[in-house]
């Protein structure tokens, strides 16, 4: 579910895709996606706040201790869905994305996705 929202300049369309998309792409890779995704655009960075975003899996394993092992597992997912997040902010922005960044934080439970556009030509 995505929760994107209108700006200044009027980005709630764009930015509710990429929050979809994003939803999209998380629960394609580990099975479920967030409950709760956001979007915000703001010159060269895109970023997506996601929430509630574990797997019931993973919610045990972190009941049990291994809060250490979820988060490696989590960077292990980022770094194979890296391809198609790129791809679809690129798509959606009509901009290549020049840099990446993903992290995940266990208590609460969220997540970050965040793009660099490249500088628009002038």
């Amino acid at each position: 579910m995505s929760d994107g929202q209108a700006g200044p300049t009027g980005r709630g369309a764009v930015t509710a895709a990429i929050a979809n998309m994003v939803v999209s792409v998380l629960s394609e890779y580990t099975g479920r996606g967030p409950t709760k995704a956001r979007a915000y655009v703001e010159g060269d960075l895109v970023s997506v706040l996601v929430r509630d975003t574990l797997t019931r899996g993973e919610q045990s394993l972190v009941r049990g201790g291994h809060a250490e092992l979820v988060l490696r597992t989590r960077e292990a997912y980022q770094a194979t869905m890296r391809k198609e997040l790129v791809a679809g902010v690129e798509r959606i922005m009509d901009r290549e994305v020049i840099a990446f960044f993903s992290s995940n934080h266990i208590e609460p439970d969220m997540g970050l996705e965040s793009f660099v556009l490249a500088p628009l030509s002038a």
